[in-house]
């Protein structure tokens, strides 16, 4: 028997399609601005010191390469769960959160749909629109049916808070609600404090489940205790939701693949079951998740010198980031452009919606070749103070 050759190659993924035309592109003066992953600010992958003292500190342990149990490390669960929930968590202090360590966020993200799918009494699940492209895919094929609820406004480039909290009220009772607890991608718009306080009141009366995608804790503002607002808050309120971690980002640890799983039960019982469920479904994906990962990650979290080099690192990225969208506001503003560039900086985190259509993207690429997606979303990171100044130039000239 053969593979049938019927089967027809499929379409290629938009954001590495971007960065294979950027690899042909001969333009000294090229850009890509299309990939999620920091960059320092001469452009080169940033291994954070205190990654790199963490992984020293391992080589000088000599340790061995066995497998990690099915759910995973459990130093690195606590120190992850710890960082979501806090400290002084009610929900961890009663042994009510179950864990899981996963292939990084995407892969936390399919272990909660085949969850849903399996547990919940509804497939239906709800993303913002728009929402992280793989969000589609993950639930989709996790047998899930997917729908969505009102996000982004695009002729103020901001946060469509009120038709938001009018779609929640209309979702069906016992739906899952997917929310992205910080730097939103790929819009970069989110929430305030207090809008999550009212979206999570709008998400409780409609007996919503409540599944948060937190990939960027620490990255967004450089504070991971502000970055994780909405995860708390809906804990606080009584929300039993569902988190997926990654650690790409924040500890720019992307090749590692490091992320967890969590589910807050209603007791101890419940949460040992649920556990015992989640290797379960593990089992038969890839049996044990990535031991060097759980390794780096927990050396950092709970080494007190590390973990508080750590919280410099973060901060510092997100720093750079921070700066790198006043400039690149400001550079627009010395090119003379006449429109509104406040949501440059307004928005947060890597990505930024800069309301560019897709004719203006393409003359970015054709005639100054920087590479981004087609919807105008930049990655912050792939600039730098050597080149903001070029791209302000070349979105002037193809806004004007």
């Amino acid at each position: 028997a053969v593979v049938s050759t019927q089967s027809t190659g499929g379409p290629p993924d938009p954001i590495i399609g971007v960065t294979e035309a950027f690899n042909r592109d001969t333009n000294l003066n090229k850009m890509n601005v299309g990939v999620g992953a920091y960059r320092d600010d001469s452009g080169k992958p940033y291994v954070l010191p205190s990654v790199r003292a963490a992984e020293e500190k391992l080589l000088a342990q000599n340790l061995n390469h066995e497998y990690l149990p099915t759910h995973g490390c459990p130093k690195f669960r606590e120190a992850a769960k710890i960082l979501a929930f806090g400290e002084d968590s009610v929900a961890l202090k009663e042994n009510l959160v179950a864990s899981a360590q996963s292939i990084s966020g995407t892969g936390g993200l399919r272990i909660g749909g085949m969850f849903v799918n399996k547990f919940h009494s509804s497939k239906l699940i709800y993303l913002p629109s728009p929402s992280w492209g793989n969000h589609t895919p993950i639930f989709r094929d996790s047998g899930l049916e997917l729908k969505s609820y009102s996000y982004y406004k695009k002729d103020t480039k901001s946060l469509d808070f009120e038709n938001m909290i009018s779609d929640i009220g209309k979702i069906e009772e016992g739906a899952t609600i997917l929310l992205h607890a910080c730097a939103h991608n790929p819009t970069g718009v989110d929430p305030t404090h207090e809008q999550w306080d009212e979206i999570s009141q709008a998400i409780k009366k409609r007996n919503l489940l409540v599944f948060i995608d937190m990939a960027y804790q620490g990255f967004a503002s450089g504070s991971v205790e502000y970055d994780a607002y909405a995860v708390r808050k809906f804990v606080e309120d009584g929300h039993r939701i569902l988190l997926s971690q990654s650690f790409a980002k924040n500890l720019g640890v992307y090749g590692q693949r490091c992320g967890a799983f969590s589910i807050v039960a209603e007791d101890a019982e419940s949460a040992a079951a649920i556990e015992s469920q989640l290797k379960i479904i593990i089992r038969p994906l890839y049996s044990s998740p990535a031991l060097h990962a759980a390794r780096l990650v927990s050396t950092v979290l709970t080494d007190a010198e590390l973990h508080k080099q750590w919280l410099v690192d973060v901060k510092g990225m997100a720093d750079r980031i921070i700066s790198m969208r006043e400039a690149l506001k400001a550079g627009l503003a010395r090119e003379g452009s006449v429109h509104n560039w406040d949501h440059l900086t307004n928005q947060i985190g890597m990505f930024c919606f800069t309301g560019m259509n897709p004719q203006q993207v393409e003359r970015l690429t054709s005639e100054f070749s920087v590479y981004l997606t087609k919807d105008g979303r930049i990655s912050i990171a792939g600039v730098s103070s050597r080149n903001v100044d070029y791209l302000a130039n070349a979105m002037h000239e193809v806004t004007k």
